[in-house]
Parts: C-alpha cells; structure tokens; sequence
C-alpha cells in the first residue's frame, strides 16, 4: 500500500504527529498517536468510491463523522483541516464537531490554505479490538452476550428507511460480489457457480425480503460489522467505522448486517460463539424471522471477505471463505432438515445448558435457535434478561403470553428451515402440546426431552445461580415440585452429570433422525 503522491506531505506531516508509520488500507491511513488518532482518505478513485478531490474527502469524512458518533460518541471527535500557514509548514485548523453543516464545509474547503482533511478519533489499545482479543481466544460467554446486546441495541435505535427494494438490492449486492469476485481473481468456475446458487436463493426469500422491508427491517445500519469493527470502550463493545461512502449499501435488512458478525464469529472463533451471539441477539429483539435470511446473508458476508482477502494476497484464507459461501448455502438444503426440540423439568435440571450445547450441532449455520420462555417473558415486559421481574410477572395470563409467543416463534423458524429448541419448564400437558403441534404443522421433526436430578441437587444449583435470566429460586423450585407429573411422553434424562445429559440427548437425536440430526459445524 502506498500514500498517493498529491498527500505525501500532508501523510509526512501526519506521521509527525503521531511519531510512527500509518496502519494502511487501500482507502485510508490512520496515524495513531499517543492521545489522538488521524484518519486520511486517500486521494484514490476505486470501482465502489471516488476519493479522488478533496471537496469529495471532506464530505465523506463529514458523513464518516455523523453515521459513527451515534454509536460510539467518545471515539469520534471532530473533522478539521490541515492548513498550510504563512510560512509553508503545514499545522491543524480548528474542527467541524457536528459533521453535520457539509454546505458550511465546503466553503471553507474553497480556501487556498486546507491542503486536506482528517478525522480525529480517540486512541483504542490494540489488545480491546474484538479481532484482536478473538484471536487470543478472550471472547467469554459474557463477553458474547455483551456482542449481541451491542448490536441489539444498536439496530433498536436505527429508524426503519421506508421504499428500499430489498430483494433488488440483494440482488445487486450478489452480482456486485461476483464482479469484485472476478477481479481479485477468485476462480471463475467456482464464482459463476456461486452467482447461481445465491440468485435462485434469493429468488425463493424474495418476498419475504420484502415483507421484511415493510415491517420496518430495512434501516440505515453499520454496513461492515464484524469484528475488526467493534472495540471495547470503558468495558463495552462498541461498534465503529460504519460504511460511510455509499448509502445503499449500507441501507440493509438489519439481519444482513448482523450476518458479517455471525459469519466472522463462525469462521474466526467457533460456530458455538456464532450461535450463542445468535440466540442473544432474538432473545433481545424477538427477531426470530431473521433466520429464513441467514443461509443467503451469511454466503454473501462470507464471499466479501473472500474477496478482501484475496486482494491482501492471501489465497489460501481466500479459498476458506470462497468454501463457506457454498456451506451456508447448501446447509439449508433439504440434507440438513430443520426440526424442534423441546427440553423440560424443574428449575435447576440444566435446561439451558444442555440447549445451550446441543444448538450449535444442529441444522443450519450458526446452529438451532433457543427459544427460552424465560428470556421471552423479559423481553415481554421490556426489561434486560438478567434482570429480576415481579411476582406479578407469572401469573397464568402472562405465562400463556410467553407460551403463545414461544409457539408462534416455533414455527417462523421451523417453517423458515431452521432447527430450533424450546427451552422452558413445560410442566402443564399444554404447554408440551404446544410445542409439538407448532412442529408438526411446521412438517418438521420433533423431539421432546424431560430432564430429572434430585431434589438437593436442584436447590444447591439454584442457591448458586447468579446472572441468568431464570427468577427461579429454591421457594420456586419447591412451589412447582408439588404439580410436577413428569414430562409425559417425553424421554426422561437423567441431568445429574452435564456431560451425560448431553451424551443422551445426542444419542436420542441420532435414533430419532438418523445421520441428519447433527451436523458438524462448517
């Protein structure tokens, strides 16, 4: 990479400040100083934007401003100019904050002193950037959950962009990829082949897509969120460097968008650290219908990357990506059918943690959706999972409320070709009934799982929760243990060991569907 030859004085200048060579990409240079980071566009002219005059720079610096400082206030702090002063020596002017007055902005550019423009940015340690502390296998549950909630909240503040044609613009997106694909010189076989895979996929969510779009979906999202996009700022993720050269393509369904963080997570860390973002981020949103997009969004992520890094030249990390974009694809085909699970029993028998384990073996990448009755009454009553709710919050009308919406999302995701597990204690006969009338009428398998361990058990590991969203406590546990009838029909597994529950549970998913009840992550 290389500062074109019209701003070399002004990068000389920017790497004075800083006291060290720029990190590079083929657009930018950012120069990373000790209290202050620089950010120059480069004067460059590519297929996807046009950097080339510095009115262009300036503006798009302005819209780099305003689309980021929503979600991460405190890393981006203003546009100013380098001037050149009387003397010739170049030296910062003062700062446009807003990013907002690009007409103001222009007149200023017009002056014969701005030789160019830079954003300027709060420093990041190089250890809290999300790739950076993925590679040194630091993402943590939590620090998962963190992930989800990020973006969860995120998306809750975009405001829904009325008109887009979602299908056309997948479409556009696809054919878009399979040019920049041609270019970086990926194999042409295998990217015709790929274009008509994913236009025929497309063609079966089409109106879906649309649908999507008209609930209010399609939103002016971040555009480029995975995971070297996202740093820790004061211990919380917080995403940065949203697309700002190109409105269209950053104005997507925002399970496209959630999509580039799930494919980095899968390929980058393990499909578990996919799925458990997945499952966070619908138990935040109630978004369960996102599911009917992953196998197309999560090829089209997969493809981009293939195409960065087969310009970075490395063809080998190319050729693994170039492989998941087929994966995602054919792992919503038929030779990996959807299904239901439905785990049951009291308090403390392991219910999550066994769904937790078994999800990202199941079905389509990243692995089953979780539908847990105890994150949907949350969600329900408009208050974070962790957080404790009233007794008032489980009387029998409100917990018909969350069976009613734990069926519903059933079948969205069934019927959208998704294995999914319902996650509850489903001690009424109804309840279990519910579950598997929503799978057969969704045509897919279904298998219900009881899960026992004795009393004392049950209460040490109640005493010891903290952090969930079960409000389950030992005076709970001994409330419901008087109603328990066991789980019907259900098989019975004995959940005193983690790791032989989910041996069972493996066990019964094999007799019940065969090779093609678990699939290996790709």
């Amino acid at each position: 990479m290389s500062i074109p030859a019209e701003q070399r004085e002004t990068a000389a200048f920017l790497r004075g400040l800083a006291g060290r060579e720029p990190v590079e990409t083929h657009i930018s240079a950012v120069y990373i100083g000790t209290g202050t980071v620089w950010k120059l566009k480069k004067a460059v002219r590519l297929a996807f934007l046009d950097f080339s005059e510095l009115p262009a720079r300036h503006r798009f610096l302005l819209r780099e401003l305003a689309v980021n400082r929503a979600a991460a206030p405190e890393l981006y702090r203003d546009v100013v100019p380098v001037i050149r002063q009387p003397d010739g020596t170049l030296a910062l002017g003062d700062g446009q904050p807003t990013g907002s007055d690009v007409a103001a902005g222009s007149d200023v550019v017009a002056r014969s002193d701005v030789v160019d423009w830079v954003l300027r940015m709060a420093p990041v340690p190089m250890a809290d950037f999300l790739d950076t502390i993925a590679a040194q296998h630091g993402l943590t549950p939590a620090l998962r959950d963190a992930l989800a909630d990020t973006v969860s909240a995120y998306h809750h503040t975009l405001p829904p962009v009325p008109g887009v044609d979602s299908p056309a613009a997948m479409r556009a997106v696809a054919q878009g990829n399979a040019i920049a694909a041609h270019n970086a010189g990926l194999p042409d076989d295998r990217v015709r082949a790929w274009v008509t895979t994913i236009t025929a996929r497309i063609a079966e969510i089409t109106a879906w897509l649309a649908t999507r779009a008209a609930n209010g979906f399609v939103r002016r999202a971040h555009g480029d969120l995975h995971l070297g996009n996202l740093c820790l700022w004061r211990g919380r993720p917080v995403p940065f460097d949203a697309i700002e050269f190109d409105e269209a393509m950053a104005t997507i369904d925002v399970g496209y968008d959630l999509a580039f963080l799930l494919m980095d997570l899968d390929h980058r860390v393990a499909r578990g650290a996919a799925n458990r973002v997945l499952n966070r981020y619908v138990a935040r949103t109630g978004d369960a219908a996102l599911t009917r997009g992953l196998p197309v969004f999560l090829s089209m992520r997969a493809m981009i990357r293939a195409q960065v890094e087969a310009n970075r030249g490395n063809r080998d990390v190319a050729a693994a990506y170039l492989d998941r974009t087929f994966a995602y694809l054919a792992a919503s085909m038929p030779m990996a059918p959807p299904m239901v699970i439905a785990i049951g029993g009291l308090p403390g028998t392991g219910k999550s943690t066994l769904a937790r384990a078994l999800a990202p073996m199941l079905g389509a990448a990243p692995g089953a959706l979780v539908l847990r009755s105890d994150e949907i009454r949350k969600r329900q009553h408009g208050v974070a999972p962790e957080q404790r709710l009233p007794e008032s919050a489980y009387t029998s009308a409100a917990s018909d409320a969350v069976f009613a919406e734990l069926a519903a999302q059933i079948s969205v995701v069934a019927e959208a070709g998704h294995a999914v597990i319902a996650d509850a204690m489903f001690l009424r006969p109804e309840q279990r009934a519910s579950v598997a009338q929503a799978a057969a009428g969704a045509g897919v398998p279904f298998l219900g799982l009881w899960l026992t361990a004795p009393t004392d058990l049950l209460q040490a590991r109640l005493a010891s929760r903290t952090g969930d969203a079960s409000d389950a406590t030992v005076a709970v546990l001994q409330s419901v243990t008087e109603n328990d009838r066991g789980g019907g029909d259900w098989l019975t597994i004995d959940a005193r060991d983690g790791a032989q529950a989910l041996a069972l549970a493996r066990q019964a998913l094999q007799m019940r569907n065969g090779s093609h009840g678990e699939q290996e992550p790709c």
